[in-house]
């Protein structure tokens, strides 16, 4: 017999798939434009692993589960829990990589103000270093456990029905499997 819950289940699903949405988005707005000297720089490379993880994320297939519900409740049931497990997953692929990217464009951005639009030089050499030094920093702390808490906190604090989202421990043995 159903739960009654797959209305909540179906919101649910449209919730996380505005969130992937709107990430995908940003990060198909994400633009680096490197001279050929800098195009191997630790920021700008990663900036281009982020977009690139973004379209491989879309590029990814969803793996059906047993075909359409044709009314079934149960069944039902069992397709939207795959599929909040499916974007889910794609959700917090997507933070993960626009949390990067994010520490990337900031990276690009504080490079840029060093330099002023000249040639970098020995004067601006500590600088450049403190600015490489920081962008290891935040992208050492950008961490399962963060991206998760990041999304389940913003979840949270609007109020969503999380019951059945997936842990993260769960997110990362998919992520295995992948």
């Amino acid at each position: 017999m159903s739960d009654g819950l797959n209305d909540a289940r179906a919101i649910r699903v449209a919730e996380i798939m505005n969130d992937f949405r709107n990430l995908q988005y940003y990060l198909a707005q994400v633009r680096a434009s490197p001279t050929a000297e800098e195009y191997y720089l630790e920021g700008y490379s990663l900036i281009r692993q982020c977009t690139a993880e973004a379209q491989s994320i879309l590029n990814t297939p969803f793996s059906a589960s047993s075909g359409a519900p044709g009314g079934d409740p149960e069944r039902e049931k069992l397709q939207l829990k795959h599929i909040i497990t499916d974007a889910a997953v794609r959700r917090f692929q997507c933070q993960r990589a626009y949390l990067k990217a994010h520490a990337g464009l900031r990276w690009m951005n504080t490079r840029s103000s060093i330099l002023k639009g000249k040639q970098p030089n020995a004067s601006h050499l500590h600088a450049l270093q403190e600015a490489d030094s920081t962008l290891r920093d935040e992208i050492s702390r950008v961490r399962d456990e963060y991206v998760d808490s990041t999304l389940r906190t913003q979840d949270a604090s609007q109020g969503k029905w999380l019951v059945e989202d997936p842990s993260l421990a769960q997110i990362q043995q998919i992520l295995l499997t992948r």
